[in-house]
């Protein structure tokens, strides 16, 4: 199980980075809608949902939603993205089979993939084709 877990983790960092590189930095302001984030707000709150979940349902320490101000830009956010991979790859790799807390890391690859789609939606409003899937 421990190398599925590691090959789940891995495609999702892999893929999401894939989609916020397709999107060129003029388009980081991008929203389809008024009512909806824009492309690097959509982005960046998939990087604070991975440190939210990751301490709440992983690490099992209880912390109040308060996500930071949102970072600016394409670079600022892939690397923020990049490193809250990294910080939740740190986490994953001391849980044991069977933890409780493995619920916890299913729930973040979740909310990953759910966000992800949205942001290859505001692709393909841009006209650009999103990376192809990997799993």
């Amino acid at each position: 199980m421990k190398a599925h877990v590691n090959k789940t983790l891995e495609n999702a960092r892999e893929y999401t980075l894939q989609v916020a590189a397709a999107m060129p930095e003029s388009g980081y302001g991008f929203k389809p809608v008024d009512e909806v984030w824009t492309f690097n707000e959509l982005l960046h709150h998939i990087g604070y949902g991975i440190y939210w979940w990751e301490e709440n349902y992983i690490r099992q320490q209880s912390s109040e939603w308060e996500p930071p101000a949102v970072t600016a830009g394409k670079q600022a956010v892939t690397d923020y993205l990049e490193k809250a991979f990294a910080d939740l790859e740190k986490s994953v790799t001391q849980l044991k089979e069977g933890s409780p807390a493995m619920e916890g890391f299913f729930a973040t690859m979740d909310h990953i993939t759910h966000h992800r789609g949205q942001a290859t939606v505001y692709l393909r409003c841009k006209g650009i084709t999103p990376p192809a899937y990997n799993y």
